[in-house]
């Protein structure tokens, strides 16, 4: 059989026999080294990568016993990745062995900072395990590269579970939890940005017993940071304008929307971050002091999108107003900044129609004294 060196995450053995789809007990491990190289963290991704370096050698593990079918599945991985299959003699304590082993694509990745198995496995291997996951599902249905166009998405949705499961839960009035659920069989029948989960299950009723075998559907998605910026000083916010899917997909006439800070938590990054980073993206803002309002699902019926909304105190002098957002993902932004009154007046009316901001108002509208005294 086909040996197999392997240098980077495929060494932790939970993603590797996730890939795999099974259990690997007979599978004979020994290190090895491939000299003339080194293996860093791909700059900015969760995954490392190998290049020619004099004088070094990038140490790994040789894998033997691996069948035809399981270096087709670990492949089908790496390629998502842009990584190809090619030959490469390594050094065993037993001599020169002949191998297969995964190169990265050239001029496409930058070497980061140095990889550590032990430390990357504490950050990112339940995260990248969960990701794998969901990639090995869509072997025999989408293409490598399809699937790595959207593995930004997939590692935001894995990281977002990740979270979920770490959270402290508290009881609901009925004691039920994630015990009174049965799953039967799970389908993703849409996955591209954003995916579609159709699932098989039964649930616990509160008259007793379980409901006949359903299904429900639901939109996959990432936990959000938003952040409403309020100056305690000028008595004044500032507010977003721009163009958004749901209120055109509804027929809404008028799909600009007034809306808070709001962006995507980025796996590896605390929603607090989150909102830091987003507020300079789109409005060119340096936050001060972050209060969380709330924390919770908009839309729990078909949504698995999660809020972290804050609010925050910063200067908001007129020039802040302009425009911005991030070229490559074709925001176009304008930011408006309102006196708390006029703001409070449109909510009033009804013009103000992105509930996350309206939550948000309301809070400010029950704390905006104590901030006010303590500015």
């Amino acid at each position: 059989m086909t040996a197999v060196f392997v240098y980077g995450t495929l060494r932790h053995l939970p993603l590797f026999e996730t890939v795999l789809g099974h259990a690997a007990p007979t599978l004979r491990r020994s290190t090895a080294k491939l000299q003339g190289y080194r293996v860093r963290l791909v700059r900015g991704q969760a995954f490392p990568m190998i290049f020619p370096a004099p004088d070094e050698a990038a140490e790994g593990q040789l894998l033997q016993g691996l069948s035809e079918s399981d270096i087709a599945r670990l492949d089908y991985y790496e390629q998502v990745f842009g990584y190809a299959l090619r030959p490469v003699e390594v050094e065993t304590d037993s001599g020169m062995v002949e191998a297969l082993f995964w190169w990265p694509p050239e001029e496409t990745y930058d070497p980061g900072d140095a990889f550590d198995l032990s430390q990357w496995a504490g950050k990112w291997g339940r995260i990248n395990c969960r990701a794998a996951d969901e990639v090995m599902g869509y072997l025999g249905q989408k293409l490598p590269e399809e699937v790595g166009r959207i593995y930004g998405m997939i590692h935001a949705r894995a990281a977002s579970w990740i979270y979920a499961r770490d959270e402290t839960v508290s009881e609901t009035p009925s004691g039920f939890g994630e015990a009174d659920v049965v799953r039967h069989g799970t389908a993703r029948p849409y996955a591209n940005y954003f995916a579609i989960e159709e699932q098989q299950l039964q649930f616990r009723k509160f008259g007793g017993g379980m409901s006949a075998e359903v299904q429900r559907a639901s939109f996959v998605a990432t936990d959000a940071a938003l952040v409403l910026p309020y100056d305690p000083q000028r008595d004044r916010v500032l507010l977003l304008e721009q163009f958004r899917m749901g209120p055109w997909a509804r027929g809404d006439r008028s799909p600009w929307q007034l809306e808070p800070i709001a962006g995507r938590v980025d796996p590896g990054e605390t929603p607090d971050d989150c909102a830091r980073r987003e507020a300079l993206e789109e409005a060119g803002l340096e936050l001060q002091s972050l209060e969380l309002i709330h924390r919770g699902y908009p839309s729990p019926g078909c949504s698995s999108e999660f809020f972290h909304v804050f609010l925050a105190l910063t200067d908001l002098p007129d020039h802040a107003q302009g425009t911005g957002g991030v070229d490559g993902e074709h925001e176009d932004i304008r930011s408006h900044i309102m006196s708390f009154e006029a703001v409070m007046a449109l909510l009033d009316k009804g013009q103000l129609r992105v509930m996350p901001l309206a939550m948000a108002l309301f809070w400010l509208a029950r704390n905006r004294d104590r901030l006010r005294a303590g500015a």
